[in-house]
């Protein structure tokens, strides 16, 4: 079969997918250079066990894309919560204000850009699961890298399902033009697919990569992520089974929160999964990531844009003395741990730290920060997920043990702050886990949709124009619900 750069949505992305030669080395540019939908490249792929690994790695490298990381994430999974506002000059990026105050239209292109970004994931995930099968090579390889495109395609469907609700459910590449256009599918059912692809997963996965492997799934990133999609559908008794197994491996808090964000710290002990990023030197394409330069300090040489911002609302929801608000926000005036001096008069009050990267690594012609990993499972998530499945199974002693784990952690021996949670009673440790998980995880793309399964969107997010029966989910693209003749429907309240 020849290799296909289609998505699974009717519209054309034409752009082709670098991948950085440090980060996977096996993998050659010309195998990168993909057409658009619809044609077919010239040279047959998927023969040998290089092919393979190849293709593996355009999965991980395609996650640093504009659509997975950019302007899209921002839209869909921070700017309705109420940690992120749009931030930038007064003009610039004016669309946003409409995903934070739920005025959405459903023609508004970062809603596409999702979409079509989650899909083109599920594509490159869909070519290895077809194809690889085939490929006569050592066993255990081939069911290692058939478990990281289940992997990578349960993340892709989890953020698709949690946002549009009911998708199309597509789990093999297109043979002609007649499969492309497909209804959607039940969100349960979407579920039940991504539990699926899961388990299978984090059977065939390693617990652990040599060095040549960093930053590949692993079993405790799909245990982890498992754990993840089950606290959504509240079956608690597999959130805690998942984040035992996952607490019983080598993972461990770093010492300081404020590290776990720096370069040094990338794939840390801390780390269950990451998407890569670097600054190949001389190499700009392959450098391509834009999600520190999206949020970075604006007006600063070696800042950025300055979207995606903390709120005033954010900097107050912290207990006093917590060390993750100063660790989370950089403040107009400050100096940074690292020594950059933040101009007292910039447009915006507070920016994003979790994504800084020190100006002084900037190097020109290239996009600020582009070497910052994307965080996306860190396991302090397990611990606390761990710590809310046990609660609400009544297990207060584990609740409190593992809800602790993360709060020392934060007060770094200061004993003065942040004490130890110590009622017994399940609403109050409830209560506490949820703030918890905000001061943790505030501005990595995860407060949104966690009040949403909380249940507690129109309380939150209400003041902001969240209306229960509508909000829970974003609206389809109309682009994709035209191109479909309408056998795509919309979502209810769009």
């Amino acid at each position: 079969m020849k290799l296909s750069n289609k998505i699974y949505s009717k519209s054309v992305l034409g752009a082709g997918i670098l991948i950085a030669a440090s980060l996977f080395p096996s993998c050659k540019k010309e195998f990168l250079n993909v057409p658009q939908q619809g044609q077919q490249q010239s040279e047959v792929f998927w023969r040998t066990a290089d092919d393979a690994n190849k293709g593996v790695n355009a999965i991980y490298g395609n996650l640093r894309s504009w659509e997975n990381t950019g302007f899209p994430a921002v839209a869909i999974e921070s700017m309705g919560s109420d940690d992120a506002e749009k931030g930038s000059s007064p003009s610039d990026g004016s669309f946003f204000l409409d995903f934070d105050t739920f005025t959405i239209d459903p023609n508004q292109g970062n809603i596409g850009g999702f979409w079509n970004g989650q899909y083109r994931n599920i594509n490159y995930c869909n070519q290895v699961l077809d194809n690889v099968p085939a490929i006569t090579m050592d066993a255990a390889l081939k069911a290692q890298y058939l478990a990281e495109a289940k992997f990578v395609r349960a993340w892709s469907y989890f953020r698709l399902v949690r946002a549009f609700g009911a998708v199309p459910l597509r789990l093999t590449v297109p043979k002609d033009a007649s499969e492309y256009n497909i209804p959607r599918t039940d969100a349960t059912q979407v579920y039940a697919q991504i539990e699926k692809d899961l388990t299978e997963a984090a059977e065939a996965l390693p617990v652990s990569y040599p060095s040549t492997g960093l930053g590949r799934a692993t079993k405790g990133a799909a245990l982890t992520m498992h754990a993840k999609v089950a606290m959504y559908l509240k079956k608690w008794n597999d959130v805690l089974t998942y984040t035992n197994s996952v607490m019983g491996m080598s993972y461990s808090l770093l010492p300081s929160f404020e590290s776990v964000f720096r370069l040094p710290n990338e794939n840390s002990t801390e780390s269950i999964f990451e998407i890569q990023c670097a600054l190949v030197p001389g190499n700009p394409e392959a450098s391509n990531s834009q999600y520190s330069q999206v949020q970075g300090v604006r007006g600063a040489r070696g800042g950025g844009w300055g979207f995606n911002v903390p709120t005033a609302d954010l900097a107050a929801s912290f207990e006093t003395g917590d060390p993750r608000r100063d660790a989370t926000i950089i403040f107009r005036g400050e100096t940074t741990p690292q020594g950059d001096v933040i101009d007292a008069s910039g447009d915006n009050p507070m920016y994003n730290q979790k994504s800084y990267v020190p100006f002084s690594l900037f190097v020109n012609g290239f996009n600020e920060g582009a070497q910052q990993n994307v965080r996306i499972l860190r396991f302090s998530d397990a611990l606390l997920m761990n710590a809310e499945a046990a609660n609400e199974l009544g297990n207060t002693t584990q609740a409190l043990s593992s809800l602790e784990r993360v709060r020392a952690r934060a007060r770094q021996g200061n004993t003065a702050i942040l004490p130890a949670v110590t009622t017994t009673d399940q609403g109050a440790i409830r209560t506490a886990i949820y703030r918890e998980r905000r001061s943790e995880f505030a501005m990595e793309f995860d407060r949104y949709f966690d009040v949403i399964r909380q249940g507690r969107g129109a309380a939150v997010f209400g003041p902001k124009g969240w209306r229960a029966g509508r909000n829970e989910i974003w609206p389809l693209p109309q682009t994709e619900i035209d191109l479909s003749g309408g056998l795509l429907t919309q979502n209810p309240g769009y």
